[in-house]
């Protein structure tokens, strides 16, 4: 009976996993806070600033906007210059629901029976990437940059780069290797790609 208990508590634990709900209407450092505490101008280098040469990511979470620690949502904005990817990564801590700006991207994600769902997404389009999914966009457009902002439904959602995690990360060299069907140079060639 109490390994039941203690089962079922776990599962409960893990259904409510996400940002802690706060007692307060809002967190503070301190009791001497003014409207410039909620307000973030990190966005401002975006108007009338030059496309990126590579992908680039302006993200507004807890770590660069106090104030959104538990308020459950986060943004970013994605700059894809043509050509450009946002390579296959989760989020462990929440959905992404991406808005596109202008250009096109290709985007998709991969559910956990291995179901491949890509779109090609228009300007005005919305996708949702599910929470801790395998995910990607993709600028294959090679004149034109795309723009897109993403909302998250945690302050932090956290963001796993699949290439960086699993071959930056000093597997063993032999899990990798028989991971993936693949000689010992064939992996040192990728490892040796994502440093350079």
């Amino acid at each position: 009976m109490i390994l039941h208990m203690v089962f079922m508590f776990a599962i409960l634990c893990i259904a409510n996993a996400g940002d802690p709900n706060i007692l307060t209407d809002f967190i503070a450092p301190n009791n001497t806070i003014d409207a410039n505490y909620f307000t973030f101008t990190g966005m401002r280098q975006l108007v009338g600033g030059e496309y990126p040469t590579t992908f680039k990511a302006l993200k507004v979470t807890m770590n660069e906007f106090p104030t959104l620690n538990g308020q459950s949502v986060s943004y970013v904005v994605l700059e894809f210059p043509d050509g450009s990817i946002n390579p296959v990564h989760i989020h462990p801590r929440a959905s992404e629901l991406m808005f596109l700006v202008s250009g096109s991207l290709q985007v998709g994600f991969v559910d956990t029976s291995n179901t491949l769902y890509k779109q090609t997404l228009q300007i005005g389009d919305i996708f949702v990437f599910p929470k801790g999914l395998v995910h990607f966009q993709y600028n294959n457009d090679t004149k034109e940059p795309a723009l897109a902002i993403s909302a998250f439904g945690s302050a932090n959602a956290g963001t796993q780069s699949i290439p960086t995690s699993v071959f930056n990360a000093s597997i063993f060299e032999g899990i990798l290797d028989a991971s993936f069907h693949a000689t010992r140079a064939t992996v040192r060639r990728i490892e040796d790609g994502l440093k350079g």
